[in-house]
């Protein structure tokens, strides 16, 4: 699975960005997808999750309300659409994957994407 991700950039606090993760490869094979973010100095955190059968999603709590994660199965793809963003936001944004089953269960990562909230 290879993905690929899109739509980081420079907004002011209060705006909005949309990120999108296109995935390709073996993508029968994944069961969730996932948005991480790691700002300077610290680690990688989960921001957003969906399942790719359901769609049931899960969010950091820091995010809940301002963020929405959704999935087009058709296309391979899942967005992020941020709202209200505010500068403590600024992160290297990740696209993740979980696929497969038992042993053959793997993860993979995307290469990030900037986004920066100036105040």
């Amino acid at each position: 699975v290879q993905l690929v991700e899109s739509g980081g950039g420079l907004v002011q606090a209060g705006g909005s960005l949309t990120l999108s993760c296109a995935a390709s490869g073996s993508t029968f094979s994944i069961n969730a997808m996932a948005w991480y973010r790691r700002a300077p100095g610290n680690e990688r955190v989960l921001v957003a999750v969906i399942t790719t059968n359901g769609g049931n999603t899960d969010y950091a709590n820091s995010v809940k309300d301002r963020f929405t994660i959704s999935r087009d199965n058709a296309k391979n793809t899942i967005n992020l659409q941020m709202n209200s963003l505010k500068p403590e936001d600024t992160a290297v944004y990740y696209c993740y994957a979980d696929a497969g089953v038992g042993a053959r269960r793997a993860s993979y990562w995307g290469q990030g994407t900037q986004v920066t909230v100036s105040s």
